[in-house]
């Protein structure tokens, strides 16, 4: 079912009838907070000042800290008029998954975010989020599920609650308009914030308590803080919009061009499209978090306070979040997390009947992988072994069953999770196998490569652009993610 198709219901007006989760129980409420603050790396920015925590624990820098992230915890908008009996700190210790709302504002305020964005008088004011992610961390954190919602999604979405009054539910309606009018009309980010994360939990099925939100400035600070990220690009990429010029192979970039990485949306080796622009925002996720984890806590204390600061500082959180104590405790809980089990993906969409050259609607496959997170299940099975069926497909499951199956809908990030056994760089310790019908498949980077040439990605059975290494859905044609495996393997074998 598309997602702007409606079937009344028998609730009250200011509900949502129908929406994509129809069949699930979870509850359609939820909270939003106050915020004052891009979100395409606030993954790596909530593991980085986290995980700095463990090596700064002196008390003077405890207590230092924990007024830095006080000041950033904000108050709840609450929905529906249901009491506020959910905000409250999260328990890293409770073996329970954590959900985070991920949210990137497009704003000029202030001279970091001009700097970055533009300054152009249409520009002014402006208050759009463009990058929307569900980011969930397992229960025995053995792995992350990371999800964007394209911004040009039509969607149906439930009333709520601003600081200045009531906006009634709105039908087929393009998915980041809800954070602008939300903003427009609340006057504020905790409006704009709030209805988004209202609307999320309505489309997904899904019971979100926590989220953050972060501008440009903010994740340039973040990424210059940790000294900068290398990136594998495989096709030589220029922009005149964001004056990026980057041939194929590894770049190392800091923040102000990581951040052009991230929002380049026109450049040569694109479409120019909003979704394939989120494929290389979830690569630059996990380059980040990589290379976050990366660092000694213990030995660089002084850069890492700072960073710690600085990521802190440079996003606003839920209350649930804003302890140093529970902070540190989700550190602690991820410090030896294995990146290569940060599976993401876009939301299944396909071209919208409507306007097919504008927007998108989320396909009927969408629901099967929003079950997966409203079930707390990996978006790809984490088998240790697998190997290519007669017709080239991936042997192992894309949603943790045992008969193999898969519904399109498991990671497009290329990590390993089924395949081979990998070392830590990522590379295979095996290497090819041979299908029955001539298709190969190939350890060192996930991928199968049928009788005529087509190669695919294991995980998800999409379709590999052997060029650019952008995976597409074998049946609408649209971007599911980045096989960073294969490009890392094939362009950028020196990255680590």
């Amino acid at each position: 079912m598309a997602a702007h198709k409606l079937t009344r219901s028998t609730h009250r007006s200011t509900e949502l009838p129908n929406l994509v989760w129809h069949h699930a129980g979870t509850p359609r409420h939820s909270l939003g907070y106050r915020v004052s603050h891009r979100a395409v790396s606030v993954v790596a920015m909530v593991l980085v000042a986290a995980l700095t925590f463990v090596g700064t624990a002196a008390a003077a820098v405890w207590t230092d800290m924990s007024g830095t992230v006080k000041s950033q915890g904000v108050k709840s908008i609450v929905q529906d008029g249901k009491d506020d009996t959910e905000n409250t700190l999260i328990d890293p210790y409770a073996n329970e998954p954590i959900d985070i709302l991920l949210i990137g504002q497009d704003t000029r305020e202030g001279s970091g975010n001009t700097a970055v964005g533009g300054a152009a008088d249409d520009t002014q004011g402006l208050h759009n989020s463009d990058t929307t992610m569900v980011l969930q961390i397992a229960a025995d954190r053995s792995y992350i599920n990371l999800v964007s919602i394209p911004r040009d999604s039509m969607v149906d979405v439930p009333s709520c609650t601003t600081s200045n009054g009531e906006i009634a539910a709105q039908y087929y309606v393009r998915f980041n308009s809800i954070f602008a009018n939300a903003y427009a009309t609340g006057g504020d980010l905790a409006s704009a914030a709030s209805c988004t994360l209202s609307a999320v939990n309505s489309l997904t099925g899904m019971d979100i308590k926590n989220f953050m939100v972060v501008d440009f400035a903010g994740l340039v600070k973040m990424i210059d803080a940790i000294g900068g990220v290398d990136i594998c690009v495989p096709v030589d990429t220029q922009d005149d919009t964001t004056q990026l010029d980057l041939k194929r192979g590894i770049h190392h970039l800091d923040g102000t061009q990581a951040t052009q990485y991230a929002r380049m949306r026109k450049g040569t080796g694109t479409d120019g499209s909003d979704i394939m622009r989120t494929t290389r925002q979830q690569y630059l996720i996990k380059r980040l978090v990589k290379t976050a984890l990366s660092k000694n806590y213990f030995t660089q204390t002084s850069q890492l306070y700072q960073l710690a600061k600085a990521a802190i500082q440079s996003v606003q959180m839920s209350e649930s979040l804003a302890d140093v104590t529970a902070l540190a405790g989700l550190a602690m809980s991820l410090k030896d997390f294995d990146t290569s089990r940060l599976y993401s993906q876009t939301v299944p969409i396909e071209a919208d009947p409507l306007n097919p050259q504008a927007t998108v609607v989320w396909a009927s496959t969408a629901d099967a992988m929003w079950a997966k997170l409203r079930e707390h299940k990996s978006l790809v099975e984490t088998s240790t072994s697998s190997s290519s069926s007669s017709d080239g497909s991936s042997s192992g499951s894309t949603d943790g069953s045992s008969d193999g199956s898969s519904d399109g809908s498991g990671t497009s990030d290329g990590t390993d999770s089924s395949g081979s056994s990998s070392s830590s760089d990522g590379s295979s310790t095996s290497g090819t196998d041979s299908g029955t019908d001539g298709s190969t498949y190939d350890a060192a980077t996930n991928t199968i490569t049928k009788a005529d040439g087509t190669l695919i990605d294991a995980d998800t059975n999409g379709i590999i652009d052997p060029e650019t290494g952008a995976i597409t859905d074998p049946d609408t044609g649209q971007f599911m993610g980045l096989a960073n495996r294969y490009i890392e393997v094939t362009y950028c074998p020196g990255i680590s």
